[in-house]
């Protein structure tokens, strides 16, 4: 798989402390599901000189190399949402009401008024001022809403939308789980089902106890030498309440890859002499 996974969360209140965020966890779920794997994520407030600048990268990063990037937050419009502003500015277009989101929007607004037993008013100042929702960077093509029918938006690096699947694109969902996930859950089901590797990657790692990773370095370049479809990684620890300080070191990426990696790497480490703990596979 060349393309890449990124994901970008938008909001003051994930910098500030006042909500935790759910997104990167769950992005990571999602795609490991599916055998795909997040290769970065960035946070950013709202702050539009920020968010322009970290869209723009990510816009390059989907039309120079294929990334797949989900931005979560700010598509509303309140005085605090930025995003579908910062999206345009970024790729250099205008701002315009898309018709089909126009048309779910009016939608979302009629079955409000149906289920509050009051008249719909399509002219009236707030419901006009919920068509913003709806206005998107010229060329955008829209993500479903399964929650409230509000849609979010996509900005492909191809020619066409159909094109976002082989050059990337950066999809737009709301800061909502509940309705972001199955946006994000369509965007890869919809557009990148190709890319979906079930049980095409894996790790194999074992506890090693008392040794320091500087002593293991030159093991683990000289893996990677031998195996490059593989990547080496350490991960100590100095307190860990039941090994104590340790490092796993282990092998990652295709499984096969891995299976003839592993075993390099455990007879590396019995040339130490050294205690080993136990072994995991993920």
């Amino acid at each position: 798989m060349s393309q890449k996974f990124g994901v970008i969360i938008i909001g003051d209140e994930i910098l500030s402390g006042k909500r935790a965020d759910k997104h990167l966890p769950k992005t990571i779920e999602l795609l490991g599901a599916r055998g795909l794997q997040l290769s970065y994520a960035d946070y950013v407030g709202d702050d539009p000189e920020r968010i322009t600048a970290t869209l723009a990268r990510a816009f390059a990063a989907a039309r120079d190399r294929g990334d797949v990037v989900f931005s979560c937050g700010g598509i509303g419009a309140t005085p605090d949402d930025y995003t579908r502003q910062c999206a345009a500015l970024a790729l250099g277009v205008e701002l315009a009401l898309h018709p089909e989101a126009r048309t779910l929007i009016r939608d979302r607004m009629h079955d409000v008024a149906r289920e509050q037993g009051l008249p719909y008013e399509p002219d009236r100042e707030d419901n006009i001022h919920r068509l913003n929702m709806g206005t998107f960077p010229v060329g955008a093509s829209i993500i479903p809403n399964p929650y409230n029918k509000i849609p979010g938006f996509f900005c492909s690096a191809g020619s066409s939308p159909a094109a976002s699947a082989q050059a990337g694109a950066v999809y737009f969902v709301p800061g909502f789980p509940v309705m972001a996930w199955p946006m994000i859950e369509w965007v890869l089901d919809t557009h990148y089902s190709h890319l979906h590797q079930l049980q095409a990657y894996s790790e194999k790692s074992v506890i090693v106890m008392g040794s320091m990773e500087a002593m293991l370095t030159p093991l683990m370049i000289e893996l990677e030498a031998r195996h490059p479809g593989v990547k080496v990684f350490s991960l100590p620890s100095v307190d860990h309440p039941q090994y104590g300080r340790h490092i796993e070191l282990g092998v990652k990426g295709a499984p096969a890859e891995v299976n003839a990696a592993y075993p390099a790497l455990l007879a590396g480490l019995h040339l130490f002499n050294l205690k080993l703990g136990p072994e995991l596979v993920r």
